[in-house]
């Protein structure tokens, strides 16, 4: 077993996932991944289980329905931790996030407990988005920071790694976002705790297979979870307490 896990949610995701896990598995540094799928209609369990069978470093959880992508993480969490892997990532299967940037993430993490992919650290680096879709992203990366005080350039990311003892700090039955709300619930969490969280550079291009996810829902619930998370850190817009990790 690699102490590495990549996991991968899936919903609909058949043209992806053969070519993500074969890029994966690939990488110099030597991964595990686990597929999470939420019973996708086009066969992509199947798939995933085929691909298990014959490569040992693939594992697959089957989720009865689509409930989001929060609970289909922390499924994919509880897993981790059960298993002892050491560097836990969140990471898309439709190529938006570049797999060969992994070990960067790796290299940051020797020394952090969550590291962030940005798409805004440095400049924009976003391909084949259109204009207003940048526009929302980079407005609610600036409402976060303004209502919460974290200092990340891309708080609603979904490309991260996780060290097993920031993963062991949650109640995952707390969270109950699904979307953009559940990565800055995540971060805020550890943030507030005085984890320590850094950024890395990374690319994202938007998917060239399937369809996205986002929807009305998602964007309400990350508006409002910025002010719960205020609320929660008791009006502060700083970590509560440093736990020199």
């Amino acid at each position: 077993m690699n102490q590495t896990l990549i996991i991968v949610p899936t919903y609909n995701e058949r043209e992806n996932l053969p070519r993500m896990a074969q890029k994966l598995l690939s990488l110099p540094a030597g991964v595990d991944v686990l597929v999470v799928d939420d019973n996708s209609p086009d066969g992509t369990g199947k798939i995933a289980d085929e691909l298990a069978a014959q490569h040992p470093q693939i594992h697959v959880l089957h989720r009865a329905e689509k409930n989001g992508l929060g609970r289909a993480y922390i499924a994919g969490f509880k897993w981790a931790l059960e298993k002892k892997y050491e560097f836990i990532f969140e990471m898309d299967c439709d190529f938006s996030h570049d797999p060969d940037e992994i070990a960067a993430f790796l290299k940051a993490a020797e020394n952090a407990d969550l590291v962030l992919g940005s798409r805004y650290s440095g400049g924009i680096r976003v391909i084949n988005w259109p204009l207003g879709r940048l526009m929302l992203s980079r407005c609610a990366g600036k409402y976060v920071a303004l209502v919460t005080g974290m200092p990340f350039t891309d708080p609603t990311g979904g490309y991260k790694c996780f060290r097993r003892r920031a993963l062991q700090s949650f109640n995952f039955d707390d969270i109950r976002s699904i979307g953009y709300g559940f990565q800055i619930e995540l971060t805020h969490k550890l943030w507030r705790q005085g984890f320590k969280i850094v950024e890395v550079p990374i690319i994202f291009t938007d998917r060239a297979e399937g369809t996205s996810k986002m929807s009305g829902h998602i964007v309400g619930e990350a508006f409002w979870m910025v002010w719960k998370l205020w609320l929660q850190n008791g009006l502060r817009r700083s970590p509560r307490k440093n736990l020199n990790i």
